[in-house]
Formats: C-alpha cells, structure tokens, sequence
C-alpha cells in the first residue's frame, strides 16, 4: 500500500512539472515553460497574469524577450533581439503574444533546420449556426401600449476553433412581427461582436453588442380623416445595441441559447419602455 501511495505521488509531481523547469537567471530563479524546441527555445512563464518570454539558444544562453511600457509607449526591446537572435529575420509587425512569438520562434527553426517539426498549429475559423424566437416590444420604436410581438431569427457565429475562445462575431437576420394594436414589423441584418465572460466548454455566458444594423421597416398609420396608410423605410445604422446572453452545451456539437438581445444602446433613443428583448434558440457547430 505505501509502495503504490510513493507510486502515485512520483506519478502526480511528474504531471505537475511536465514540460517545465527551474532556471536562474540573473540571480532570479524561474520556473519556466518550455514551448517551442529547436535552434532556440522558446520559454514562458505567467505571474498573476503577467506574461514574461525568454529565448534560449544552442549554446544554453537565456534572454528575456521585453516590451518596456515607458508612459504610455511600449518600447519593444524584443523585436531588435529577436532579430538579432534570427540573423536579422523581419520583427517589425510581430505582436508581443505566446501564439505569435511561437509562431516566429517556430518559422525560424524550419529555416535554421530541416529535421526540425513544426509546432505551431494553422489557426482554424469555427462557425455555429443558429436559430431563435422570442417576444420584443421594439424598445427604440414608439410603441405607446408596450405592447410585445413575436420575434424569429438565425445566425451564424464565427471564432477561433482552436482553442475555447472568449470573443466571437455574428451576422443575424431577424423579423419581428406586428400586431392589431402595433402595426409596425422590421426585418433586420446585423452584424456585431460577443465576448464570453464565463467561458466553459459546457456554458458559456456573453456580453454581445450589434455594431452595425440595416432594417426594412413596415407600418400603417392613420391620418387626420381616418384613412389608413401603409409606409416603408430602409435604413442602416450604427447603434452600437448592447445585450447578454448564454450558451449551454448539449450532446457533442449543439447549444441551448438564451438571449436578453436589445437592453441598450448608445446611438439610439429608448421610447420609453422598459426594454424586453428574450428569446431561445438552438444552434450547432458546422
């Protein structure tokens, strides 16, 4: 029974300190992850959600990769050594980001190494397809009796699929109807930007906001005599509308979505009503 427990152990700090090491470098002792391997190595490590690169070459020498903030300018000390380090391989538009100093890292070691595997990954655009329906009482048009109107719509969401990521943009089609005491119905595109303040494989919850709209509106008015009149309008707009809304996985591939879609926004007026904006829907990973 000890012998196992001693087993287990050994087995759970091997997993812990995988992939890691402890170095010390100018005095300070570092715990650094490795990330790329090759004609140098790249390395990192995070402190309360400061990020610090290193660059290790053949002949084991470490140099910490910085990006001195000097008022409200970043210096960019780690394009000239990158530079440097890569016998003067182009820095000026490298972002100073674990994926984009990998993926540099990465570019050299090819070039200084035909044995050498690529570690960096193609990032890959993920879509979602969705549809919804819910009730709205068109918040940003006069509606005197607050009266609510059925709503449908569809979607098609796209983010990076490699990795859980929290931002996310959409383009949403949606038509909301009339009714007896409101005659008034729009089909609206929108195009807009989500990002996941809760970001779970299972659930996720979001910020949303429409960035841009283009809406065919439809309404019927009565004039002085009584008489009824049909009128149309095109118009597009950037509202800048801000909602919430959340994601629950079902099955392998479909979410559950809940969405609170028009609260406020910074370009248009509200009339009045209290907004309500709700609807449910599905969508599913293509």
């Amino acid at each position: 029974m000890k012998k196992l427990l001693l087993f287990s152990l050994l087995f759970l700090t091997f997993q812990v300190n995988y992939g890691q090491e402890n170095y010390t470098l100018n005095g300070e002792s570092l715990n650094l992850k490795m990330e790329a391997e090759g004609s140098l190595d790249l390395l990192w490590t995070s402190d309360s959600g400061n990020y610090r690169y290193f660059v290790k070459t053949e002949n084991d020498e470490i140099t910490e990769l910085k990006n001195t903030k000097d008022n409200k300018t970043y210096l960019e000390e780690y394009k000239t050594t990158l530079s440097h380090l890569t016998n003067g391989m182009a820095t000026d538009k490298l972002k100073f980001t674990l994926y984009d100093l990998k993926a540099f890292i990465n570019t050299y070691n090819i070039s200084a190494d035909s044995n050498y595997t690529s570690v960096v990954k193609t990032r890959k655009l993920g879509l979602r397809l969705g549809v919804f329906g819910g009730l709205t009482n068109n918040p940003f048009v006069d509606n005197p009796e607050n009266t609510k109107v059925m709503l449908i719509g569809g979607e098609l969401e796209f983010f990076e699929a490699s990795t859980l990521s929290r931002h996310s943009g959409f383009l949403q089609g949606r038509h909301t109807f009339d009714a007896d005491d409101f005659n008034y119905s729009t089909n609206e595109i929108a195009l807009g930007y989500r990002y996941r303040i809760i970001n779970q494989s299972a659930f996720s919850l979001y910020g949303q906001v429409k960035l841009a709209t283009l809406n065919i509106t439809s309404s019927t008015i009565d004039d002085e005599d009584g008489n009824s009149e049909s009128i149309s309008d095109t118009s597009f707009d950037v509202p800048f509308i801000f909602g919430i809304g959340a994601d629950i996985k079902i099955g392998n591939h479909g979410y559950i979505t809940i969405a609170y879609g028009e609260l406020f926004a910074v370009f248009l007026d509200n009339q009045g009503n209290f907004s309500t904006d709700i609807s449910i829907g599905y969508k599913l990973n293509l």
